[in-house]
């Protein structure tokens, strides 16, 4: 027999053979179709491949359509005649999807509100900003509809008391007041719509300038009469030297409501804590990834220092997309899950550094360091992007409070979470053309 056999001879071979039908036979092999001979096919068999190769057409075409390749003037082109256009037969569009329900419902189990925290004070308060603001307060995961958030989210934007290395995305917003603290803080508020400022005494630490606490102290002042929002007061990190910069800030700010940051369990939080009290301030409860570590600091500042539970915001510490994002989130949820539940050790709200997102080498570097890397496009985008979405993550975990640095990304954050929130009215999305929208 040959390597080629026309179907004519493959039916005749069957005819002399007297075969009516064939069952479990499976015949392997590559068909080729002579369309203009006709190769002497059945008409019927002809008809049928006819009939296969036009559904696979059609199929084909309506997934490049889908694609948005103009597919419809292409076989216009290729089979209009005299001037006609010859319309492809199509299968029906979608106009409009159907309309469907979401139902959802509180826990049972969410039967304990989380505590309120106010920062700042009005003149009527003994302070002198121009408004106070309230965090917590939630009955449910964030943007439940069918439970009350009383608080929004707030931003509070930084500031640092001395230049800082920093992204050139971020830095070439602050290069004209970074040699000035109080202006840097009137332009986060004036120009970039922040909530609130956070002053980190950076200068402080023994190992950078060791500002002393009394130079420190007069920064905050010079804050305090620059802007009108209530404000968060932060050392530079150093366990020994932060207390007692903490106790002269707290003086310098007393009555004004502010936030100081942080009680820590690797330093002096008694002394930080009394700073607060005695001055009318709150204190942000900082622990590291760990939520039995932010448990025992909560119960020591409430039961050993005696801090109001209205004045405990925690920061349980944002690992940011990049290098831990999933941690920081499950850490924050579980808390925010537990508070709910009845703990009321972490019944408070919550505070991010999504700055930290700006510490992923994806965010600042110029380009993958690892040569078979695909390229990581601009950075001008990928930094506000990574601080974007990691705020993003972490108020769907229940934050409260962001700490955060790029203009647009604060921006962006407010915008989406005052939306879910209900301030700011959500726009109809347009779904006719989804697939080659551009965003």
């Amino acid at each position: 027999m040959s390597d080629k056999l026309k179907l004519s001879e493959l039916n005749s071979i069957l005819k002399d053979l007297d075969v009516e039908s064939l069952e479990g036979v499976t015949i392997e092999g590559d068909i080729e179709l002579d369309i203009q001979g006709g190769g002497g096919m059945n008409p019927a068999m002809a008809y049928a491949l006819g009939h296969e190769a036009a559904q696979i057409s059609l199929h084909v075409a309506n997934i490049a359509r889908m694609l948005g390749y103009p597919v419809d003037q292409l076989f216009a082109q290729c089979l209009g005649t005299g001037g006609e256009t010859a319309a492809l037969q199509t299968e029906p569009t979608i106009e409009e999807l159907l309309q469907a329900k979401f139902d959802v419902a509180r826990s049972s189990e969410w039967n304990t509100p989380i505590g309120e925290v106010t920062l700042g004070a009005t003149s009527a308060d003994g302070g002198s900003r121009d408004h106070t603001i309230t965090l917590g307060g939630e009955k449910a995961m964030p943007f439940y509809f069918d439970a009350e958030m009383p608080n929004r989210n707030y931003v509070t934007m930084d500031v640092f008391d001395m230049p800082i290395s920093m992204a050139k995305s971020v830095k070439s917003n602050y290069e004209d007041v970074m040699g000035d603290p109080a202006e840097w803080a009137k332009k986060v508020v004036n120009e970039y719509n922040a909530d609130m400022v956070t002053i980190h005494l950076i200068s402080t630490d023994p190992l950078i300038n060791d500002t002393s606490p009394k130079e420190a102290a007069k920064v905050v002042e010079d804050v305090l009469q620059a802007v009108d929002v209530p404000i968060v007061i932060g050392g530079s990190g150093n366990p020994q030297k932060d207390p007692e910069v903490l106790e002269k800030a707290a003086e310098v700010a007393q009555g004004e409501r502010a936030l100081l940051a942080s009680a820590s369990l690797n330093l002096d939080y008694e002394r930080v804590a009394k700073a607060a009290t005695d001055n009318g301030h709150a204190v942000l409860s900082w622990t590291q990834l760990e939520i039995n570590a932010q448990k025992e600091l909560n119960r020591k500042l409430m039961k050993q220092c005696n801090v109001p539970r209205d004045s405990i915001v925690m920061d349980p510490t944002t690992a940011a997309l990049g290098y831990g994002l999933d941690y920081a989130y499950s850490n924050m949820e579980r808390i925010r899950l537990s508070a709910l539940m009845g703990d009321d050790e972490l019944n408070f709200p919550m505070s991010s550094g999504t700055t930290n997102a700006w510490g992923a080498r994806e965010s600042w570097m110029k380009e993958s360091p690892l040569k078979e890397d695909s390229d990581w496009g601009p950075r001008e985008y990928r930094g506000p992007i990574w601080e974007i979405v990691t705020g993003l993550s972490l108020a769907l975990a229940g934050n409260d409070m962001f700490m955060m640095m790029h203009p647009t990304s604060v921006q962006v954050l407010k915008e989406i979470t005052q939306t879910l929130y209900g301030n700011i009215e959500a726009k109809t999305p347009d779904i006719t053309n989804w697939i080659t929208a551009e965003v």
